[in-house]
Formats: structure tokens, C-alpha cells, sequence
């Protein structure tokens, strides 16, 4: 069961990934392509060219984790970007994008944040 909190990173890697490659080429492609740590307990999502597969890489304490979704209808949305190899999104759009709903016609009331 994928569990998606406010205490996790949330790093979607922009580029088109083969939906072939497992725990190890992933691992490669966070450590290569987006530079950043495996192993931090950060959740790392990866979509495939038509966006219809996402799998999402987490290490879990213990060992690497893999979540795999095959849509049979429609497609995911990937969050906006600026021409980079990795963007950082919240737990709230993640679910978003894993449910189907279109980003752009979210609409977010104003609420307070605490500057850490």
C-alpha cells in the first residue's frame, strides 16, 4: 500500500522513462539524472512517454520499494516545469495526479504557512 504524507519529498523526474527499468536503473537515474539521494526516504516518481504508467521509488527503512500503475483509460498530468530534469511537488498534488484530476482547475483557498 503506497502511503503519501506531508513528511515525505515528493520528486517527479520530468524526463521520459522506460517503464522496463527496476530498482536498480531508477536508483541510477535519481542518483545521475536528478541528483539526489535513493536512499533518503524520498518518494521519486517517473512516467512513461504517453503518461498512461507512473512508478514511484521510495526506500523503505529496510529495502527499495516499487509502485507501478498501468491506467487503462486517459492519461496522468504531470506537474508544470521549468525545463528541468526534476521538480519537487507536494503529497496534495500527488494524490491529484494519481486520482486523474486536472491540475490547472484546482483551486486552492488561502491558508496560512509557517515559515520553518
Amino acid at each position: 500500500m503506497l502511503l503519501i504524507t506531508e513528511h515525505q519529498r515528493y520528486f517527479v523526474y520530468t524526463g521520459v522513462t522506460d517503464m522496463r527499468k527496476g530498482f536498480d536503473t531508477l536508483c541510477g537515474l535519481v542518483r545521475a539524472e536528478m541528483k539526489l539521494n535513493p536512499m533518503s526516504g524520498d518518494m521519486y516518481i517517473f512516467f512513461n512517454r504517453s503518461r498512461t504508467h507512473v512508478k514511484i521509488l521510495l526506500w523503505d527503512r529496510d529495502g527499495f520499494a516499487l509502485y507501478f500503475k498501468r491506467l487503462e483509460k486517459g492519461t496522468f498530468e504531470l506537474p508544470s516545469h521549468n525545463s528541468q530534469t526534476t521538480t519537487s511537488i507536494s503529497a496534495q498534488t500527488l494524490a491529484l495526479i494519481l486520482q486523474g484530476i486536472v491540475l490547472s482547475s484546482v483551486r486552492r483557498k488561502k491558508r496560512y504557512e509557517h515559515a520553518a
